[in-house]
């Protein structure tokens, strides 16, 4: 389903949001596909205070510790559009109040795994994801943890700090900001939702 006549030529966010929840995964990400720059701008400001995001839109209180929720990506550079960014909570999520996470793409050999933290943003209702310091511990399926300084990766993630907004239950929608300076790069999320335990 194609939902870009609820962006342009008038925004319906109610009904955006609506549609979005009611698609399936594929249904969802294959709408998000078709977003362009000006799309994702537009609904990102259009987000603000919109849907309150918080930790749980990352990774359910449902998922246990170390367990990978993928959020599938989709950014407006002109290349390299498509990512993942793949989260869990600490083995203790209570003692520190955040998740971690890294990037995955076909060009991660060179940039590196793009190691972040996820947290409240000091803006009610969303979420940052801070690359600024690396965490301390992942799954063993993950790649080895590396500072975000590490390879070409201080080209792509040093010194960044994107701000997330909510769209609908699986969707959201950030901005970057690289050393404290908006980019104009946006990018959203589809979550996956992690098969049960068998």
């Amino acid at each position: 389903m194609d939902l870009r006549n609820l962006i342009e030529p008038h925004l319906d966010m109610v009904r955006l949001a609506k549609d979005l929840d009611e698609l399936g995964h594929w249904g969802r990400l294959w709408a998000v596909r078709q977003w362009t720059r000006a799309d994702m701008s537009t609904l990102w400001e259009a987000a603000k205070g919109f849907r309150p995001l918080g930790l749980d839109d990352f990774v359910p209180t449902s998922v246990a510790p170390l367990t990978e929720v993928v959020h599938h990506g989709t950014n407006t550079l002109p290349a390299f559009g498509t990512f993942e960014k793949h989260f869990c909570k600490p083995a203790d999520p209570g003692s520190s109040g955040a998740l971690f996470g890294f990037n995955s793409q076909w060009y991660e050999t060179f940039t590196g795994p793009g190691y972040f933290i996820a947290r409240p943003s000091g803006e009610p209702g969303e979420v940052e994801i801070d690359y600024a310091s690396p965490p301390k511990e992942r799954p063993t399926s993950w790649p080895e943890i590396a500072p975000s300084s590490a390879r070409l990766g201080r080209f792509v993630y040093h010194g960044g700090c994107d701000t997330m907004r909510g769209l609908a239950s699986h969707v959201s929608i950030g901005r970057v900001k690289k050393g404290g300076r908006w980019m104009d790069v946006w990018f959203a999320l589809v979550r996956e939702d992690p098969k049960p335990p068998s």
